[in-house]
């Protein structure tokens, strides 16, 4: 292939990334979220944002982990100082836990509605405006042309959207760009040391748009993420990590 038309596909592959949220991030600004080699399964080895983001969980165990989970990466998106919108039906979370994650509860605003096409529809809006850091959503199941609408409206607004299927009834096909799923592990104690121990979790990448899918083991050490080994990769040869 000459050099000239090579040029030119390279070209048009960036553009297309960074309309579906993938930005060329350079190393060091400050953007990445402190994954690891995680985020090397992203384009750019950067966690997309301006897109959104889907986490199954199917009991329990699972919602409290992915809350959890998103609480950390809310502590990124919301260090600016911009608000965000927490929408859903059965609401469990505790907002003062928060805290635990780097996350003032008093700048999330928490709507709670009775049903399900309520919570798409004020999802929907909410990622039309721009000065939100995020918004999320609870709801079991959403089909594909919901979730492309979704997708559509934080393309144009680059507010990223997440949304937390909890127990979900059926395995659909949506329009996100990543898929996930955190599954709690047992935490450690400093040896002679009693209490509580930070909080681990297991975080499948299950669907990743341009990208990689794997499974790591992750860990929140006081204030930040911290990735302590990798237990399974697809497609990548990664060696393990402890750090």
């Amino acid at each position: 292939m000459p050099p000239a038309q090579k040029e030119t596909i390279q070209q048009l592959q960036k553009k297309v990334l960074e309309l579906q949220g993938f930005k060329n991030t350079p190393i060091g600004s400050g953007e990445r979220f402190g994954l690891g080699a995680l985020e090397l399964c992203f384009p750019h080895a950067t966690l997309p944002t301006g897109t959104i983001h889907e986490f199954i969980a199917e009991n329990p165990e699972q919602i409290a982990a992915s809350e959890g989970f998103i609480s950390g990466l809310l502590a990124k998106l919301m260090e600016a100082g911009n608000a965000c919108i927490w929408i859903s039906k059965n609401r469990r979370l505790f907002p003062p836990s928060m805290q635990k994650f780097g996350v003032n509860a008093q700048n999330i605003i928490f709507i709670d509605l009775h049903r399900e096409k309520e919570i798409l529809w004020v999802m929907e809006e909410a990622l039309k405006c721009e000065g939100l850091a995020a918004v999320i959503a609870e709801l079991p199941d959403l089909d594909f042309a919901q979730s492309r609408r979704l997708q559509l409206a934080t393309e144009k607004s680059h507010v990223t959207g997440i949304l937390l299927r909890k127990e979900p009834k059926r395995q659909s096909s949506t329009a996100c760009t990543v898929r996930w799923q955190i599954k709690p592990q047992p935490s450690q104690l400093p040896e002679g040391l009693p209490g509580v121990g930070n909080p681990n979790w297991e975080v499948s990448l299950l669907k990743v748009r341009n990208g990689q899918t794997g499974s790591f083991l992750i860990q929140w050490a006081e204030d930040h993420f911290a990735p302590f080994a990798i237990t399974t990769i697809d497609d990548i040869p990664f060696t393990k990590q402890v750090g």
